[in-house]
């Protein structure tokens, strides 16, 4: 399987997470162009993607491919929020904050994603259907 190069965004998630959707949610709703393609951490894509770069998947950790390169934890958070409209795309002035800092705050949410929101279950329209690989 391979990835065509005009899908160079992907952001992969934890399909069985309430938290990890309404994520993908708040994404798709605010982002600047159709340029971020979403696949779960399940999927054959994912394992692949991630693993064609040396990279064994955690589902309590986001990813994100760009360009070739890929995110991981708070930094794909913040390479993402790049990607969104004003203001959410300010929120990548935290890359100012050490990494290990943003990735201990990370991982605080990711262990309690379960708790936060444990349910979500949205059909994307037509047009977010093609988002989806």
């Amino acid at each position: 399987m391979n990835i065509n190069v005009t899908k160079n965004k992907i952001l992969f998630y934890d399909g069985d997470c309430g938290f990890c959707n309404s994520s993908v949610q708040f994404v798709l709703k605010h982002r600047k162009h159709n340029c971020i393609y979403f696949a779960t951490l399940q999927s054959d894509l994912a394992k692949e993607t991630l693993g064609n770069k040396g990279i064994s998947i955690e589902l309590d950790t986001l990813y994100y491919l760009k360009n070739n390169n890929i995110y991981s934890k708070s930094s794909a958070g913040l390479q993402i929020s790049k990607e969104l409209k004003s203001p959410y795309s300010f929120f990548s002035i935290f890359y100012v904050v050490p990494k290990f800092i943003r990735d201990f705050v990370y991982t605080q949410i990711a262990k309690r994603r379960h708790k936060i929101k444990s349910d979500f279950c949205v059909l994307p329209s037509t047009d977010e259907k093609r988002m989806f690989i």
